[in-house]
């Protein structure tokens, strides 16, 4: 009975504590705790822009990709490379596309290079956005080898304590449970943050790869309505 009551009152007094402990997460990693949730805030903001981002409304804006492929397939295609290039229609799928009808109007050998002007344009427009995501991956390989520094800290801190004696026992007590909170805290912090980063990192590349293929697709079709133009004479008319 008595064992009984003891545990009740053990828990009583965690359920108070309780309150705490998320604080105590976020706070008693220590330096490295610290770096770990600056990081943390650096990877949200980093993910919000990207879902802002990546979508296909901001990439592929179906008004644009409508409007483009109806001027080439009437042959207008001064009028799609001049809607390409303003900056109120700015978007990757008219980068890619004004690139290939670029080539195509103002070069000699524009007609042999239009697709592959298309392809240079969308590796490039491409390689612009995984660069910009590489901060999550970054981020997500970075946190948990921090926590395992932080790890690292906490049980040096720990031995060092046990090495020092126990010439106050709550102190020692105090310093060496300190030492392991450290240990655990940044190892928690470190893959808390790691793990939504790489998984959000996963999703975002097959995101872009998806909307990438479909842009490829679209000019495809483009260069094939390009080259019935051409067949009906210069510059489409």
């Amino acid at each position: 009975m008595h064992m009984l009551t003891h545990a009740i009152l053990l828990q009583a007094d965690a359920e108070a504590a309780g309150g705490g402990t998320l604080l105590k997460f976020i706070t008693g990693g220590g330096i490295i705790g610290y770096i770990i949730v600056v990081l943390s805030v650096v990877a949200v903001a980093f993910v919000v822009i990207h879902f802002a981002q990546i979508r296909r409304s901001a990439l592929l804006p179906p008004d644009r990709v409508k409007a483009v492929h109806e001027m080439v397939e009437r042959g207008d295609l001064e009028g799609a490379l001049e809607f390409s290039t303003l900056p109120a229609n700015d978007c990757y799928y008219l980068r890619v596309i004004g690139a290939g009808l670029k080539r195509f109007l103002r070069s000699p050998f524009g007609a042999f290079e239009i697709k592959s002007a298309m392809e240079e344009a969308g590796a490039e427009e491409t390689a612009k956005l995984y660069r910009t995501m590489d901060v999550i991956g970054t981020i997500g390989a970075v946190a948990p080898l921090l926590g395992l520094l932080g790890t690292v800290q906490g049980m040096i801190g720990a031995f060092d304590t046990v090495a020092q004696g126990a010439a106050n026992n709550a102190t020692y007590y105090e310093q060496l449970a300190a030492n392991i909170a450290i240990a655990l805290i940044t190892t928690f912090q470190g893959l808390v943050v790691a793990i939504p980063c790489v998984s959000i990192y996963g999703y975002l590349r097959n995101r872009v790869d998806a909307l990438s293929g479909e842009c490829a697709a679209s000019a495809d079709d483009i260069v094939a309505m390009v080259e019935r133009s051409a067949r009906k004479g210069p510059g489409g008319g």
